[in-house]
């Protein structure tokens, strides 16, 4: 007895994919087959019953018009039997068991009962067509039995109703009428269920083909490294579905949100697992991608969301995210990296300028004007790398003051130096890199503000490391700036300058990434006006960030 039941378990859930699909295919279209089988003759019989009465209709309404009608009604008798004979003639050559007319008080004038002529006509379905004047088609019960009539009224010269004309099937023969159209359904029904049988198999067949021919242990162990591949991705992943359940999140997102697993995550709503969190309101499905930054729960991150999209229409998100300060790491080392470009392209093209004017003196014999230039200019710069391996012993710092220097140089902009500047004591473990960016968009903006000034185009620069703090004064001669604008003027996207030449997407991010790394720093910036007329911004920056209150 055990063997046979294993057999049958064998065969409604084989092992293979392929008999799985087959078993799987069949019972699904079968049941469809047999819903919609019952949906279709039903329909079939509606319809041929709706046909049926359509005709009962239209014969009434042909009766209706026949003048010999109209004559006898007008009369009210006929003793020739005239309408019985007409009705008997119409019954005969269009198939209706019964044609009955009658006058305005529902007498009959003819019946398929010769006895019935004269009485009143049963059923009680004729008001509407004596009263209002409508043709329907109703269910009723006569003296013939159930059956499936049409109520015609007819009209005199006045479209007054003189009487009405019922012409009907009885029900069983509306029946048989109907199991005879659904025959032709039945038997395409079985033939569809042959066919299914054929189509299970192909299917089958072709999802084996599909999956390269795997099993679902090995589908699912490609699941697994799936895994794998979203656990070795350091950038949080979350993916929500369209009704705001959570379908995967990967370790680095559960790390972040303090969870220790998925288990008790996947399928439970966004309201329900980050209830007091502000990841709430970031996980929503919407039709546009998204790059931003964001505070979560006291952190910055950059957020990127990318809607799941079938045939135009949203089914999700997902929603990637990392720490922002990782961010900015890269973005300094890539500023610096810039900066250093900008430097040797502004020197590149300095230079060029400069050996111009030197060959041109040279062609015209102008030796003694040229070796001024030569002595001139290379007394400059070497008097400016002396002073900087002396006063700043760092690579970087150096680099962003020499880079910063050479393009004042091209900006026509005086760039002074105070002689007084040190910057020697910087700790080893100082993040230089976020010391080089502050800087360097310090003097980006005092050299753009310098050109938007009515003095002299000029910027100073004075730094110090005495005592326990980096100072740095950065002063230009620019229109300075006002009590009101001090605040604002470290938002992003705020900006006072007049840019020619660059794209909008450059303005108001500087002075905004400055306060973001003064942050981290611990440091002070400070704004007022300087001996130059324009704007003063002192920089305070602790040497140990970690110490200080």
């Amino acid at each position: 007895m055990t063997r046979p039941i294993q057999q049958v378990i064998r065969f409604l859930y084989p092992a293979s994919l392929q008999g799985q699909m087959f078993i799987l295919v069949f019972l699904v279209v079968f049941g469809a087959l047999f819903v919609s089988g019952a949906i279709f003759t039903t329909f079939i019989g509606n319809l041929s019953k709706a046909e049926i009465g359509r005709r009962a209709l239209d014969i009434g309404h042909t009766v209706a018009m026949m003048p010999l009608v109209h004559t006898v009604l007008k009369k009210g008798n006929d003793p020739q039997g005239e309408l019985a004979q007409l009705a008997g003639q119409v019954r005969k050559r269009t198939g209706a068991q019964f044609v009955v007319i009658a006058d305005r008080g529902s007498r009959r004038f003819s019946h398929p009962d010769p006895e019935k002529i004269g009485k009143r006509f049963v059923g009680g379905d004729e008001t509407a067509a004596l009263d209002q004047g409508k043709a329907y088609v109703s269910e009723a019960v006569g003296t013939l039995g159930p059956s499936l009539r049409s109520i015609v009224p007819v009209f005199n010269e006045r479209d007054k109703v003189i009487g009405f004309v019922s012409v009907g099937y009885l029900q069983t023969k509306v029946l048989e009428t109907v199991k005879d159209h659904q025959r032709e359904p039945a038997t395409l029904i079985f033939m569809l269920f042959v066919v299914v049988l054929l189509g299970a198999t192909g299917i089958a067949r072709y999802v084996k083909k599909q999956t390269l021919g795997l099993e679902p242990r090995e589908i699912s162990a490609l699941y697994l490294e799936r895994q794998a591949i979203l656990e070795s991705i350091r950038d949080g992943i979350i993916a929500v579905g369209e009704q705001q359940d959570i379908r995967l999140i990967n370790p680095a997102a559960l790390e972040f949100c303090g969870f220790e697993s998925d288990k008790n995550i996947i399928g439970k709503s966004v309201n329900e697992v980050f209830g007091t969190s502000d990841f709430k309101g970031l996980l929503h499905p919407h039709p546009q991608e998204s790059f931003c930054e964001v505070i979560v729960d006291g952190q910055a991150l950059l957020l990127t969301s990318v809607p799941i999209k079938d045939h135009g229409r949203v089914q999700g998100m997902v929603a990637s995210f990392r720490r922002l300060e990782d961010f900015h790491r890269l973005q300094a080392k890539l500023r610096q990296t810039q900066q250093f470009s900008e430097m040797l392209r502004v020197q590149a093209h300095e230079y060029s300028n400069k050996l111009h004017t030197l060959a041109g003196l040279l062609q015209m014999a102008a030796y003694q004007e040229a070796l001024e230039l030569v002595s001139r200019e290379s007394s400059g710069l070497q008097s400016l790398i002396q002073f900087l391996n002396r006063a700043v012993p760092h690579p970087g710092l150096a680099a962003i003051i020499m880079g910063k220097y050479n393009r004042a140089l091209e900006m026509k902009v005086d760039f002074l130096l105070n002689p007084d500047s040190t910057m020697v004591q910087i700790p080893e473990a100082y993040d230089q890199d976020k010391l080089v960016s502050i800087l360097g968009n310090l003097l980006d903006n005092a050299l753009e503000a310098a050109l938007d000034g009515c003095r002299p185009a000029c910027i100073q620069l004075f730094m110090t490391d005495m005592g326990h703090d980096l100072i740095f004064e950065v002063e230009d001669s620019g229109p300075g700036v006002s009590i009101e604008l001090q605040e604002k003027i470290f938002s992003k996207g705020y900006s006072s300058k007049k840019f020619k030449g660059l794209k909008g997407d450059f303005h108001g991010v500087g002075l905004y990434l400055v306060d973001r790394l003064l942050t981290d720093l611990n440091g002070q910036l400070t704004v007022s006006t300087g001996d130059l007329g324009g704007a003063l911004f002192t920089l305070s920056l602790p040497k140990h960030p970690d110490k200080k209150g």
